[in-house]
């Protein structure tokens, strides 16, 4: 069991605490605490659909089948097409083919090309990228800042800044997370105004960031945090470990990832489009 004084690089998850999950014991409480606000589609995606993450049908394929699958396959075929070319040389026809799936007219297809351009790289793919902050789809949005701050977080820094101003709360908590790898303590206002969010999920993060920063203004707010009956459990342990961590060693230790998180709440996989930070 991890030291609960210790800082971690991700929010606060039932596998480090499972004692302090909504859903623990045998007759569970707090349930009603889990935010929902997600876009929840439990029961609606089909197994074949539920399977489009899975690249072992595609692993033999060249990058030209690849590219016609994203090009003239069926929405499956395209989301699987998207993933599977991040794997592949940034080679022109390559970048081509994502950068074009980018405005595909399936929401999962732009956000799986938006995470491949991340991993091609480059000018043209970050280009790509910035285009698709302004997509209607917030989760590929989300998504974005998640590749900009992978390309070259201070090179688009203005870009996650105006994030922070997006109207859903995972591009905030997105932007803010990028920010405070390099910001650190200089994101504390920030982090206040997160903290005081309609959406617990700013507001969890936020207070697991207020971890590495040293000020009295970050420490009150956390200790309302964790004393205040009306917030989710999942808020209060969370700025309760915040209090207690070190700062200098949480700033140390934080990636601000939560890429190797694979515990998710109802309705939250890949399919459902939680982006990885």
């Amino acid at each position: 069991m991890r030291d609960p004084d210790e800082a971690t690089d991700g929010p606060t998850d039932p596998r480090v605490h499972p004692e302090q999950s909504p859903g623990f014991g045998e007759d569970p409480e707090g349930l009603e605490d889990i935010e929902v606000s997600r876009d929840v589609t439990i029961g609606e995606a089909t197994p074949r659909e539920l399977q489009a993450t899975d690249l072992a049908p595609v692993a033999d394929a060249s990058a030209a089948e690849k590219i016609d699958d994203l090009l003239s396959g069926d929405h499956v075929e395209r989301r699987r097409a998207a993933l599977a070319l991040g794997e592949e040389r940034p080679e022109e026809a390559v970048l081509d083919a994502v950068i074009a799936a980018t405005n595909d007219g399936d929401d999962d297809v732009r956000q799986f090309a938006v995470e491949s351009l991340a991993s091609l790289g480059g000018e043209r793919a970050a280009a790509a990228v910035v285009e698709t902050l302004g997509d209607e789809d917030p989760w590929v949005r989300a998504e974005a800042v998640v590749a900009l701050d992978n390309i070259d977080r201070l090179e688009y820094e203005d870009h996650i800044e105006a994030a922070l101003d997006d109207d859903h709360h995972a591009v905030r908590r997105n932007a803010a997370i990028s920010l405070f790898k390099h910001r650190g303590e200089d994101l504390l206002p920030v982090l206040l105004e997160q903290s005081r969010a309609d959406s617990e999920r700013l507001r969890e993060w936020a207070a697991h960031l207020m971890a590495g920063v040293e000020d009295g203004r970050a420490t009150e707010r956390l200790t309302e945090l964790a004393d205040d009956e009306d917030e989710p459990q999942v808020v209060r342990s969370t700025a309760a470990r915040a209090v207690e961590a070190d700062p200098g060693k949480f700033r140390r230790q934080f990636t601000g990832g939560i890429e190797g998180e694979s515990t998710a709440l109802p309705g939250e996989d890949r399919l459902n489009r939680r982006p990885d930070l």
